[in-house]
This record gives C-alpha cells, structure tokens and sequence, in this order.
C-alpha cells in the first residue's frame, strides 16, 4: 500500500495531524442505559458518548490545511460574492456543465430537481434510490423505480461494478412507459448496493439508452471520485488514466448531476446541482431562492464556498484516493477474517456487513441489521447505521407487517482523514468479541415510527421487553 516502495504494506495515511480531538469513552453498561435511553436507535446517541463514529461519512470528514486557509478569503457579500464564481469555475472545469447552483446539502439538491421532474404517476428509474432520494421522489408523488444489475443481489460475488444499472431492465422501462418516464438518474457510488462502483461502459450504455429514448440523465454524484478511481484499477483500458479525466468523462455523458458535497467535496456542509439545460434554470434557480438562498450562495457561507471549491480539486488525488480505498478493504478484511461476513468486493467509503448471513435465524421484521448495529454499540461504542427493513422496508397496507428490503446491511462508513490504523484495528477487536457471542445479539421491534425516513427517528427495544 506504499506508493513509494512496494515492499512496505503499511498503510500509511497521506497526512499528518496538526490539530487533535479527543475521543470519549463509555462503560459496557452506561452504554445499556444509553441504547434504553435512545430507543434502541443509533441517530438518537450523543456523538460525546461514541468512541468511533462511522455512522456516515457525509460531512464527517476533516478538511485539509488549504480548505481551512481558503476559508480566510471568504467573501460574504449577499450577491455575487467571488466566492460563488471560484467554485462555479473549480465546478464548470470539472462537470463541464453550464449552470452551477450551490445549496446547502444533497437533500436540498433533490427536492429542488424532483420539484422540477416528479408528480403524481410519474418513474424515476436509478440503480438503486438512496433513502433521501427516494424520500423526495416519492414525496413529489412519482415512484422511485431501482434498477440494480443483476450481480448486486448476491453479496459475495466479486463482480468489479455491482454499481451498475440493469440496462435490460431501463430499456424494458422506457420501451413501455417512456411517457412517464421524466429523467433517468445513476447513483455513483451505488450507496444502497454496498458502496459498489458503476462502469464507464455502463454510463455509456445509459447515456445511449437516454438519447434513444429521449430523456435527460442526471447523475447522483456524491462520491464521483471514489467511482472513477474504481474506473481506473477495475475497468480495462483505464489504467494509465488519471482519475481526474475519469470523472471529466464520467460527468461529461450526463446531462446534469446534483452532489452532497459533504462526501467527495471534502466539506462538513454543502451541495451542488450542475446542469447543461438552460429551460431547467429559471424554474431550478425560482425554487433555490425561495427555498436557500441567493443563487450565489444557496444557503452557504462564503467561507463554505471557498472550501468546497479547493475539496473538489484535492479529492481526485491518487495518493489520498489509494489510501482510502486500502483503509475500507483492511477494515473489511479484518471483519471478515473474525468471522463476520462482508458484502465483496469492498467499496470506496464503508464496508457493509451482511446481518442476513451473519444472523440467518432472525428474520427481517425483527431488524437483524439494526440488532447488529446495536450489538456494536454496546460491545464497543462503535456506531454504524443500518441499510436494510428499518430503513427501506414498506408496510403492507393489509396485514400492517414491514416487507422486508431485499438486503439486511449494517454499513461502517469512515469519515475522510478523520481515524488511523489504530482506531481500524480497535474495531476489529469488536467485531471478533461480537462473532464469538453472536447469540447474544438481540431482536428488535419497532414501537413508534414517522410515515418518511422512519430510520432517523424511530424508537424500538428488544423483543420480549
């Protein structure tokens, strides 16, 4: 893992630490009285009483020596602060897309395009929708139709790009109901899939797909670097590319694409909606301000600008981008080797541990995903988040009972430069204490739940209670 001299496996992280934190530690039993106390549910833990934190790595990470010297130049100005044209400019160059609009996160990307693109009747075909995604498209009344390639339903088959969209599946999709069809979405990283890669083939037989069929593209673009860095070791023909072109390409077949810069923009807060159409500007730039802000800073502090703009250069390189990928697959590995099995091929941003295979005697109404999560809580202070019935299960309006979703995954995502081999070698321990009692790990039922996104906020205890 060396980049310099490959006899060293070491992983070495490419930075040093200039300022320190200090990490909380709890007791196995206040952390009994903690998961009591929280409903059983991770999102309600104070962050002061976990030890690793790898809930998500969306606005987690820690920002680089030139990302908190930019945020010096910050212009603050209400409209159009320079602020907003350098990160226009950093966006333009990279995306090649012609209007840029700066919002506060993600989820404020998608209620702004699917305010545009959803209504009642229509499909919104993608991968696979993550959970605010589909929130938003199924909120604007459309439903949100997932199209997983085939290989990402078995989560030990090494395909390189169980990303990928169905492309059968789309075609079948547009050939039929192409009239209710708005726009076609790509999610890269596949997030609901595992963190798995999309191929440039497979962009390119959607981008064509879309011309055939006349539909606009966008994609889902949180994590574009980490995908075209798959692009460049997993797909033939890119290995003497640089990861930089990659994503120019990646973005260069889509007609637009929205991203929650608190992933691959290496921010704590932001996001981008970026498109070529100029008819979607007025309509797009309408809802931003009543909803954000000014076009030219979209709910962002100038300083927030400043610093997204340089993440966008900085997480294209290959040292930092190497370095993240060996870190996910030694965390995955060392799971794996103590006995609790990982969904393969190891992804970009977490490893995501298959509860299903883990716990097969526990069926997905009792949450064996959220039970593992829980069980790494209280062995460890570990917090992770489940990817599974409690946050993709639908209730069937007749018998009341949740369907289950078609994978039980908890996912262990590592924020960007935040923990080193030490804290990865920690939640191995564990994990290895949770594989030798997985008996001990216990079924949950749901006690009270909201109608949207009911993972964030439900409260729930163990059967039997």
């Amino acid at each position: 893992m060396n980049p310099i001299d490959p006899r060293f496996k070491t992983i070495i992280e490419p930075f040093k630490l200039k300022i320190v934190e200090p990490i909380p530690f709890t007791t196995r039993e206040e952390r009994e009285t903690l998961l009591k106390t929280a409903g059983y549910n991770l999102f309600n833990i104070p962050a002061d009483k976990v030890t690793i934190d790898l809930l998500t790595d969306s606005g987690t990470g820690a920002m680089s020596v030139e990302q908190w010297a930019a945020m010096f130049r910050g212009d603050e100005s209400y409209a159009g602060a320079t602020s907003y044209y350098r990160l226009e400019k950093v966006v333009r160059d990279l995306t090649g897309f012609k209007h840029v609009l700066p919002v506060h996160q993600g989820r404020a990307a998608e209620k702004l395009l699917f305010q545009v693109f959803g209504a009642q009747g229509r499909r919104i075909p993608n991968n696979s929708h993550f959970d605010t995604t589909r929130a938003h498209v199924e909120f604007s009344g459309s439903e949100a139709v997932d199209l997983p390639a085939p290989e990402s339903s078995d989560t030990q088959a090494e395909h390189p790009f169980k990303g990928n969209m169905d492309l059968a599946a789309l075609e079948e999709l547009l050939k039929h109901d192409a009239a209710r069809v708005p726009l076609v979405c790509l999610t890269v990283t596949n997030n609901s899939a595992g963190g798995q890669p999309v191929s440039m083939a497979n962009i390119r037989g959607v981008r064509a797909l879309c011309d055939k069929y006349g539909k606009p593209f966008f994609l889902d673009a949180a994590r574009f670097a980490e995908n075209a860095y798959f692009i460049r070791t997993r797909e033939p023909g890119y290995a003497e590319r640089s990861v930089r072109s990659i994503a120019e390409e990646m973005f260069r077949l889509a007609d637009g694409c929205w991203i929650s810069a608190k992933k691959d923009g290496l921010v704590n807060i932001g996001g981008l909606l970026a498109f070529n159409d100029t008819g979607l500007h007025d309509p797009l730039r309408n809802l931003l301000i009543l909803q954000e802000g000014f076009p030219t800073y979209g709910g962002l502090a100038g300083r927030d600008l400043e610093a997204l703009a340089v993440g966008l250069q900085e997480v294209t390189h290959e040292d930092y981008l190497r370095y993240r990928a060996a870190t996910v697959q030694y965390l995955g590995s060392g799971f794996e080797k103590a006995g609790i099995p990982v969904l393969k091929p190891f992804g970009g941003h977490a490893v995501y541990v298959d509860a299903k295979r883990f716990l097969p005697r526990m069926p997905p109404q009792q949450f064996p995903a959220q039970a593992l999560a829980v069980a790494l809580y209280l062995e460890g202070a570990i917090r992770s988040v489940e990817i599974g019935t409690l946050m993709f299960g639908r209730k069937n309006p007749a018998t009341g009972q949740d369907e289950p979703a078609p994978r039980e995954l908890v996912r262990l995502a590592l924020p960007r430069r935040v923990y080193t081999q030490a804290h990865v070698d920690y939640c191995v321990e564990v994990a290895q204490v949770i594989a030798q009692g997985k008996h001990l790990v216990r079924p949950l039922k749901i006690v009270s739940e909201a109608p949207i996104l009911r993972h964030f906020t439900a409260r729930l205890e163990p059967l039997g209670s």
